[in-house]
């Protein structure tokens, strides 16, 4: 199990535990499943902004932190939608096996 996987298990119990009524008092994650998806959305947004900006400032110490916040809020989005993390990891999979045939990866269909 991936330290994402492990991370999205523990975000999908404090889920099932707010759902409950038995989320722990002062957990973050709760909070914003108790405010929903608005809330989750405006995260990822300034914790997109904080990336580009540490990237911009060259500060890897920052970036690391900030793509860490940021993926923490996908997370919390995944679980609020009912998307597993497993279901991200397939799609990365899949594009993974593209690697090397870029003609092939951006090829669109424009029927659709």
């Amino acid at each position: 199990m991936t330290v994402y996987q492990e991370i999205f298990e523990v975000i999908k119990a404090r889920k099932k535990a707010y759902e409950e009524g038995t989320a722990q008092e002062n957990s973050y994650t709760c909070y914003l499943f108790e405010k929903g998806v608005d809330k989750i959305c405006k995260k990822i947004g300034e914790e997109a902004t904080e990336t580009v900006i540490a990237a911009k400032n060259n500060d890897n110490d920052e970036l690391a932190n900030e793509i860490n916040d940021l993926l923490y809020h996908v997370m919390v989005l995944c679980a609020n939608q009912g998307l597993d993390w497993s279901d991200v990891e397939k799609i990365l999979e899949e594009r993974n096996e593209k690697i090397g045939n870029l003609k092939q990866f951006h090829t669109v269909d424009k029927n659709t």
